[in-house]
């Protein structure tokens, strides 16, 4: 192919990939809307609604054959609830970081969470570490060693955010279902918890669901927001190489990381500043480690 022929469907790939990066870039936007409701009643509606929603979309584009597959076996879904529980985790502390004004760890958790995954293909998988790539994340280690020493605390916030992600990656590759059906059956597996915790939550008088009006549209809309970038990812998941998407990837930390300076006005002091340049500089050279493969690919075209 003509180096200066442009393929459709990585022109569209590309598109959906910018729609998904750019909507989980300004979820901090959102979850900021939500005055006086906590953390974890948010998650719960944005499982609940999720849920519904996704049963919506997967009805409209009749793919109900690989969930129906997967529920028929009950004892293979040990992973997919691996998924489930992981994946609840990192919204729900994602959702705390920006209730609590902490969007700059977020932003810290998700640059690192391409680090985090070579290191967990490399001791779990057994894969080979490049020496690019575990300076990478030797780096990244030791921005989060200089912040301990020099701080005195521990970023849990982004340490765990790239440890759930990370680790949700790393079990979805090996569960075969699409993005669609996988996160569909994955929020139908929360569903019962959800519900229990609804309950719960109106039984004590603590429920802000059916209050104003306001925030039942925003913690209904929760689930919309939640699976809309889900779906541009997967869209964008067929028609980019996995290199493409990683650089497109780092979009989405970078707006987290301005709107946590600009909007949110939370302090950098020097020390974090220097923990994201040592970290930014980790990922440099992890995206060096990629560029060879996706010239290669090009020249083959």
């Amino acid at each position: 192919m003509n180096a200066t022929t442009t393929d459709p469907r990585a022109t569209q790939g590309v598109g959906f990939g910018l729609a998904a990066y750019l909507m989980w870039g300004c979820f901090p936007l959102f979850f900021a809307l939500f005055e006086g409701v906590p953390a974890y009643e948010i998650l719960v509606h944005r499982v609940l609604w999720s849920c519904v929603f996704l049963a919506g979309v997967v009805t409209l584009l009749r793919r109900w054959r690989p969930v129906t597959e997967a529920l028929a076996h009950p004892r293979r879904l040990g992973r997919v609830l691996a998924c489930a529980v992981l994946i609840a985790a990192n919204w729900g502390l994602y959702i705390y970081a920006v209730e609590s004004h902490q969007v700059l760890q977020a932003s810290l958790g998700y640059f690192l969470t391409p680090l985090v995954n070579v290191a967990l293909g490399m001791l779990v998988l057994r894969e080979r570490m490049s020496r690019l790539q575990g300076l990478a994340v030797a780096l990244a280690g030791g921005a989060i060693a200089l912040q301990v020493a020099l701080i005195g605390a521990l970023p849990w916030i982004s340490l765990v955010l790239a440890l759930t992600f990370g680790t949700y990656g790393l079990l979805r590759k090996q569960v075969p279902l699409d993005g669609l059906s996988g996160l569909f059956v994955e929020t139908l597996l929360l569903m019962p918890l959800g519900l229990l915790a609804l309950a719960g939550l109106q039984q004590a008088g603590m429920s802000h669901f059916l209050g104003e009006p306001r925030t039942t549209w925003l913690l209904v809309a929760s689930g919309v927001i939640t699976a809309l970038p889900l779906l541009a990812f997967a869209g964008a998941a067929r028609r980019l190489r996995l290199a493409t998407l990683g650089f497109l990837m780092y979009l989405n930390p970078s707006l987290q990381f301005l709107l946590a300076l600009l909007v949110f006005d939370e302090p950098l002091d020097p020390i974090r500043l220097g923990t994201f340049m040592l970290i930014w500089v980790g990922l440099a050279l992890y995206s060096w480690t990629l560029w060879p493969r996706r010239t290669v690919s090009a020249a083959q075209r």
